[in-house]
């Protein structure tokens, strides 16, 4: 306010002061309009404290008002240049005399057609408030008339004399200076208000995120607990329905079997599974596992022989990105999978040279490296694996690492063949046709009993596998509620192991064992591969097996008699 009334304060003492001066040398008329000039000055100057932090049209119309009745003119007129925020603005002021005459819109529209430059106005024009002509003085706003322009008219002859025209220079000057500051101010609180706006768009979206986000949280925190649930729900129907209790049968063989089963599951120690296919060493395996201290945590099932050689490696110990063409990125092996838990390898006879290595080096340090690294893995896993295949005769043979046969030999398992626990085929049926049948819709009164004997009669080279699966196919061809499976289905496949039959006399067991015993001791004890004494019978292997042990011939006693 100081800076605002100074010059007021200094305009009364030049006046004072001009009036003790002048009061002899000149007119007193002169004296007057030097007075009127100087209040006039004054009360120019007072208007920036009333229309300071107003907007530009309260700018210009308090300053029209003012220097309407202040200079005694016949109109003012403003016209303010479009920002980029707002439109044009036009403000007119007309004397009392004359607002009746003309609408303000049609003088507005006379003084537009004089032009936008005013430096080629004519200092007289027609009087845009009715007859007769009328002198204008117009002034632009702003150094380069950026603001706009302002037009002041009197039909006066002497209009504008010195005096007026300093008055309406000065009052333009500060109305220049005020509309800038007016537009800085709107500018500046366009953008807070720019600003507050998209800070509560802003706002509402974080919060509507932060809303999604809760839910989507409480979501999963719904389905970890479901899935929590149901994987409790699942082990419990795992437990009650395991895989231990498919082990079905109550035969010598098998309660052998299940009672080392007992012994070996609580330690950790490395269990090798041995039996013909389809005899059910997985279902051991599984068994194993769910009676160990490992038994929350994961069971893998690798088939060693259903994995290509070239995959193998990355299959079991996993691979780094960029180790071979294809690797994309780094994928855990199953080994690190079954971290904590563990691995069974099955038909682990099949495994390439290379990957035994690989595998003794896990069985002897407890660490993988991927394919792609170096970097030693540190892994806790048990190991299970399985083979039909005969490990000792592939050790002669150079296919099969004898070190790693005694890393995995350290508690083996002998799974009895379906032939030597016939006494068990009953249950198996029984088992079978309530499986199958409660997944076909259909129930079974009775079996029939030619079937039974028909069924226990079978060599079952195929084992529980195969038996499983003729039962499956007789559940669904079978209508009536009598079981009841075709004797063709067992007859075609019965010619590749033939059953002796009580007909075959004592002389001509003694016989099959005699040249069985010699091939044997031909083969130092072998029974598989190209030397072995199946070889030389021209028998499968495991029909000379099922004969082997049949006739309790002891197979090692030849090895040892040759070494």
């Amino acid at each position: 306010m100081s800076s605002a009334n100074g010059g007021p304060r200094r305009l009364r003492y030049a006046q004072r002061r001009c009036e003790m001066e002048v009061q002899g040398e000149y007119p007193a008329e002169e004296i007057k309009q030097l007075r009127s000039c100087i209040n006039n000055l004054i009360g120019v100057l007072t208007l920036p404290a009333i229309w300071t932090g107003g907007e530009p049209s309260l700018i210009v119309r308090t300053l029209l008002d003012s220097l309407l009745g202040m200079l005694h003119l016949d109109f003012i007129y403003v016209r303010l240049s479009a920002s980029t925020r707002e439109a044009p603005v036009e403000i007119l002021r007309v004397a009392s005399a004359w607002e009746p005459t003309r609408r303000s819109q049609e003088i507005c529209e006379e003084l537009r057609r004089l032009g936008d430059d005013s430096q080629t106005w004519s200092p007289v024009v027609p009087n845009p408030l009715g007859k007769g002509d009328i002198s204008i003085l117009p002034l632009r706003l702003g150094l380069q008339g950026d603001l706009g322009l302002l037009v002041a008219g009197a039909q006066r002859v002497n209009f504008p004399e010195k005096t007026e025209r300093l008055v309406l220079s000065v009052a333009a000057n500060q109305a220049a200076i005020g509309l800038q500051e007016a537009r800085l101010l709107g500018e500046q609180k366009r953008i807070a208000e720019e600003l507050d706006r998209r800070v509560e768009e802003r706002t509402k979206e974080l919060a509507a995120a932060n809303e999604e986000l809760q839910f989507a949280l409480n979501e999963i925190n719904t389905l970890k607990d479901q899935l929590h649930k149901e994987n409790v729900a699942l082990r419990e129907e795992i437990n009650h329905v395991s895989m231990f209790e498919e082990i079905v049968g109550s035969s010598e063989p098998l309660r052998k079997v299940l009672h080392q089963l007992r012994k070996v599951a609580p330690s950790d120690s490395t269990v090798l599974i041995l039996g013909e296919t389809g005899t059910g060493k997985e279902l051991i395996a599984r068994a194993i596992h769910k009676q160990s201290s490992r038994s929350p945590r994961a069971f893998i099932a690798v088939n060693c022989a259903a994995i290509p050689p070239s995959l193998i490696a990355s299959e079991l110990f996993g691979h780094e990105r960029g180790a071979f063409t294809g690797a994309t990125q780094r994928r855990l092996g199953r080994f690190e999978t079954a971290n904590g838990g563990t691995i069974f390898l099955d038909e682990v006879g099949d495994l390439p040279p290379e990957i035994q290595i690989a595998l003794l080096r896990v069985l002897q340090e407890r660490e993988i490296e991927r394919v792609g690294s170096d970097k030693p893995i540190p892994v806790d896993v048990r190991v299970v694996a399985a083979t039909h295949r005969d490990l000792n005769a592939l050790v002669s043979e150079r296919k099969f690492r004898q070190d790693l046969l005694y890393r995995l030999n350290v508690v083996p398992i002998q799974m009895p063949s379906l032939r030597e626990r016939a006494a068990d085929i009953p249950l198996l049926v029984e088992y079978f046709i309530a499986r199958f049948g409660g997944k076909a819709g259909k129930k079974f009164r009775t079996i029939d009993k030619r079937t039974l004997k028909l069924l226990q009669a079978y060599e079952w080279p195929g084992n529980v596998r195969e038996l499983q699966n003729v039962i499956e196919r007789a559940v669904i061809l079978t209508d009536s509620d009598c079981f009841a499976v075709d004797e063709t289905w067992l007859k075609q496949e019965s010619s590749e192991v033939p059953r002796p039959t009580a007909a075959l006399s004592g002389v001509l067991l003694k016989q099959e064992k005699e040249m069985i015993e010699a091939a044997l001791t031909e083969s130092r004890g072998r029974v598989s591969g190209p030397a072995g004494a199946a070889a030389k019978l021209d028998l499968p292997t495991r029909t000379l097996d099922s004969k082997i042990k049949r006739l309790q011939i002891d197979k090692y006693r030849f090895k040892s008699q040759t070494s």
